[in-house]
């Protein structure tokens, strides 16, 4: 019992430390695992199928989420009044 709530409180401590681009990561692997351990439990009919698909779900799940992120896209030009090269993101 204390071992788990040990374990609960560093994952609280931690998780408070992520960026919002590893929230949106996180919640892909959450949804990609989730969705992963379903087919993977209904393809094979056994405990092994579904966590293999959980984990394979999450992988794909964290990947597509970091790939689907918004960027910050910059636009640089000359300006000849000011003799230097500006960068504004949008």
């Amino acid at each position: 019992m204390k071992n788990s709530l040990i374990a609960i409180t560093l994952c609280l401590c931690l998780g408070a430390c992520a960026s919002a681009r590893d929230e949106r990561m996180g919640q892909g692997a959450l949804i990609g695992g989730a969705g992963g351990a379903l087919i993977g439990g209904a393809a094979s009919g056994t405990p092994q199928g579904a966590i293999i698909g959980g984990v394979a779900g999450a992988a794909v799940g964290a990947v597509a989420a970091d790939m689907t992120r918004t960027r910050r896209r910059s636009h640089c030009y000359y300006s000849e009044y000011d003799q230097r090269r500006i960068c504004r993101n949008r």
